[in-house]
């Protein structure tokens, strides 16, 4: 198999390792670097992880290294192709994902910044909290063009949802098809007029209570795994996501996928990161794909667009 390109991952955690390892074992990269501000943390991850390849046939190879605010180590992730940000502190039981905004800001800040100096033609996946703001806020940060920064929120609740649907319906995962779009929180957008199960309209085999409470859960799905860990956060599903839309950029496939991007224009909303579906390839989100929604759908949206609207005008001062 033909492998290409560098994938950095920033943070070591259990998001960003299982991302590391996700993205390894697809075997289409050259090399992952996983990266912590821990001594010696990515680097015994790194190697744990090259030790399964023999076992799971993989040959990309995986390098850890040991970051700081200052820089240091950062060199190891030089001209990679494609970052995913997973560096802040996860929720815990009780907080918002908008309750992490203000440590996690300084902690994003450093990181986008340093990636902009040493991979500057990179696009950045960004999956840390709160994920709408954290992605303005690295745009800011690196000064990328709109289109090389994107945040992992509308796969990971549209995967939620899907979940929920499939798990109600008793039927298989793979004949269930959902979306979610607006923001990575309380002004969420699940669409059920896009929504099926085996090719039927969602409304045709569930009832509006069944599916408003679908939706309800779907927006909660988070909090509800935090409350149940009672330390740290999801992982598994969080890092399938981001892991995929790392291989959709290495790739260039051009899928449509939910994603936090930039909004200037589309379903007339202008100059905002908000959760749509956009074509992503090698330059990152190439094209916001508009969708048809009822007209609820659509003022949900707009209203999720200038909820956080507000909140991303604030983060160039954090």
């Amino acid at each position: 198999m033909s492998r290409s390109g560098k994938v950095t991952v920033v943070g070591a955690g259990f998001y960003g390792s299982t991302t590391a390892l996700r993205l390894a074992e697809y075997n289409i990269f050259e090399t992952v670097v996983l990266t912590d501000i821990v001594e010696g943390k990515s680097e015994g991850l790194a190697l744990d992880i090259n030790q399964s390849r023999s076992i799971e046939n993989f040959e990309t190879k995986v390098i850890g290294a040991t970051t700081n605010a200052q820089g240091d180590g950062y060199e190891k992730t030089a001209n990679s192709d494609v970052v995913v940000i997973t560096a802040g502190l996860p929720r815990k039981p009780g907080m918002s994902r908008m309750d992490l905004i203000g440590i996690n800001a300084g902690i994003v800040r450093g990181v986008a910044e340093n990636i902009a100096k040493h991979s500057p033609n990179s696009v950045i996946i960004v999956v840390s909290n709160p994920l709408d703001e954290m992605t303005a806020l690295t745009q800011l940060a690196t000064k990328f063009s709109y289109n090389k920064v994107i945040g992992q929120a509308g796969m990971l609740d549209t995967a939620r949802f899907t979940n929920f649907v499939a798990e109600k319906c008793g039927v298989e995962i793979a004949s269930v098809k959902t979306l979610t779009l607006g923001s990575h929180g309380e002004t969420m957008v699940p669409v059920p007029s896009r929504c099926t199960v085996n090719g039927k309209a969602l409304s045709e085999v569930l009832s509006a209570v069944e599916i408003a409470d679908l939706v309800d859960k779907t927006r909660n799905g988070g909090a509800e795994i935090v409350a149940l860990l009672k330390t740290g956060s999801a992982y598994y599903a969080p890092s399938a996501a981001a892991a995929r839309m790392a291989r959709a950029v290495i790739t260039d496939s051009n899928e449509v996928m939910p994603v936090c991007a930039w909004v200037n224009g589309e379903y007339g909303i202008n100059g905002v990161y908000l959760g749509v579906e956009a074509q992503i390839g090698k330059n990152g989100a190439n094209k916001v794909v508009e969708t048809k929604l009822t007209a609820d759908e659509l003022a949900s949206l707009k209203v999720a667009a200038e909820a956080v609207r507000t909140k991303q005008a604030d983060v160039k001062d954090l």
